[in-house]
């Protein structure tokens, strides 16, 4: 039983999203608090697995709950669920350790297969928010034939790692450095498995925490 913890400012999101994960005979609901620093104090006392975590809130928002909860000696996985596509909170909530984003719009059985998805130590991110993630590398591009050193990875991994993250198809990429699609493709899987990740978007969070470690 995933053990899930709702922290929103809203009584009436709160209560909703109690109902909605009720529904699903593999979570429970720990307990509901109304801001971040709710939140910390309620897993230091009570086992979760999963913080379902609003973005804007009175006291502690939850930019910075996120960093409170993955601070403590066995952090929750954070789920931020928001109705802000806000890209300045994106990636201040990534820097701060949360495994995944998602807006309220999304359908209830989106919401519970996200925290089944960060539950098992998965990265997720709404499509809508993944296409941000090139903007938000924006004032961080150089140029982007110099190679990227990421270990564990060679100069033209970390190359397409960049690119891939600065929103590239792979046409474009394979047109930039003078290689057919298939190959781009076969460096990708490669890439994927070296660093343990599932999609795209995944390479281009990974790049992202890494440019502000």
């Amino acid at each position: 039983m995933i053990q899930v913890l709702i922290v929103d400012d809203d009584p009436f999101i709160r209560e909703s999203m109690n109902v909605i994960l009720d529904l699903d005979q593999e979570l429970q609901v720990a307990g509901v608090c109304a801001n971040g620093q709710e939140a910390a104090e309620f897993v230091r006392q009570h086992p979760v697995d999963v913080v379902l975590m609003d973005i804007r809130m009175p006291i502690c928002d939850g930019v910075e709950g996120t960093k409170l909860l993955r601070a403590l000696e066995s952090p929750p996985a954070v789920l931020i669920l928001t109705t802000f596509d806000d890209d300045e909170y994106i990636a201040q909530a990534i820097r701060n350790g949360a495994n995944g984003y998602l807006l309220k719009n999304v359908p209830p059985s989106r919401i519970i297969s996200g925290i089944k998805t960060v539950h098992e130590g998965s990265v997720l991110i709404h499509p809508e928010i993944a296409r941000k993630l090139a903007g938000m590398l924006e004032t961080s591009r150089a140029d982007t034939s110099k190679p990227v050193t990421i270990s564990g990875l060679t100069p033209a991994e970390g190359q397409i790692v960049r690119l891939i993250a600065d929103g590239q198809s792979n046409k474009e990429i394979a047109a930039s450095l003078f290689l057919s699609e298939g190959t781009i493709k076969n460096y990708i899987t490669e890439i994927l498995n070296k660093l343990e990740l599932r999609d795209r978007t995944q390479i281009a969070i990974f790049y992202l925490k890494l440019l502000h470690q």
